[in-house]
């Protein structure tokens, strides 16, 4: 049956490809690195994340993300269509997404939100003459709730570091700030020295979108990090300069992974049986401001959240530790 004129186009329902399957790294073969949509494809992308960078300061890890799964999606057009992304059909785009599918709608959807923002990059500067995005319905999938400690669990995981090493100091240090500030972990590795004001309690912070914050950060974590500068940090770094507040037995700045494996490493030692991700402290942060009477508002500021619908996920997770409180321990619970 015929679509009514004006009428909404239905979506379009993603099936699988007769194709090879998409590539699985983004480095190209010598042959595909030669073609001319390889070619193109690579210049149009490295525009996109100039662009990226220079219109909304999108971090190095975000650029980073965009451009492998554009680059991913450009081999598997020049292998499978001799075209560049900026050739790309909507039904060249819906083959590709259902080759690369590991049936998580997370995986699908996050991809398809590059591609969007792509495309409407391309049209406005005129690279592409349609955008094959326009009529693809995004993967439903159910709401995700980030998981938390309680605040028992957190003490116990505060604790864990020996603080009578200099390693051990920094990581205390390093865990308290997290839980006091509720920094992204990008944020906490990359903070230097000059942006923590001991004075006035607050660190200064640049995150998603190069947007600077302050955010307080309380008595007990500041003289965590005091002790850190007098006691720990010097033994680390010996006669070396360094810029980044937190760093290795080498001296250099801290990573992601690091941070990661330190939280790993304590949880264990604590015996913290958790779900945990690198982002454990700052959850638990919001979850208990909240927990505590905080305002939605508030905790949007302090997390560096754009939408506050972002925050609103800690809601239910408090909602949901009240609930478990409750009947625990309410007589008729």
């Amino acid at each position: 049956m015929a679509r009514a004129a004006g009428a909404p186009a239905a979506p379009v329902a993603i099936v699988e490809p007769e194709r090879a399957h998409a590539p699985s790294s983004d480095r190209p073969s010598d042959e595909l690195a030669a073609s001319p949509a390889w070619v193109d494809s690579r210049t149009s992308i490295d525009l996109f994340c100039d662009a990226m960078w220079l219109e909304h300061g999108l971090s190095r890890n975000t650029l980073d993300a965009y451009r492998r799964d554009l680059q991913l999606f450009a081999q598997w057009l020049a292998a499978q269509h001799e075209a560049n992304v900026d050739q790309a059909s909507e039904a060249m785009l819906t083959g590709y997404i259902a080759a690369r599918s590991d049936g998580k709608a997370t995986s699908s959807n996050r991809r398809l939100s590059v591609f969007r923002r792509y495309y409407g990059w391309a049209v406005r500067e005129h690279r592409a003459a349609a955008d094959p995005t326009l009529r693809i319905a995004s993967a439903k999938q159910a709401p995700r709730f980030p998981s938390t400690l309680s605040e028992a669990q957190v003490e116990a995981l505060l604790a864990a570091p020996d603080v009578d090493t200099p390693l051990g100091l920094r990581d205390r240090a390093m865990l308290e700030l997290m839980y006091a500030s509720g920094l992204r972990v990008s944020e906490l590795v990359t903070l230097k020295s000059v942006e923590v004001g001991l004075n006035e309690g607050v660190v200064r912070v640049t995150g998603k979108g190069s947007k600077e914050r302050l955010v307080p950060f309380g008595e007990v974590a500041h003289g965590w990090i005091e002790r850190y500068l007098r006691d720990g940090r010097p033994a680390l770094l010996g006669a070396r300069a360094a810029d980044p507040l937190f760093v290795t037995a080498r001296g250099d700045g801290m990573t992601r992974q690091q941070f990661w494996n330190i939280i790993k490493r304590h949880a264990q030692q604590a015996d913290v049986r958790a779900h945990l991700s690198p982002h454990t402290l700052r959850h638990a942060f919001a979850t208990h401001l909240l927990n505590h009477g905080a305002d939605l508002r508030v905790v949007q500021l302090l997390l560096g959240h754009s939408d506050i619908s972002t925050t609103q996920i800690y809601t239910h997770v408090a909602r949901e530790r009240l609930k478990t409180l409750h009947a625990a321990h309410h007589p008729r619970g």
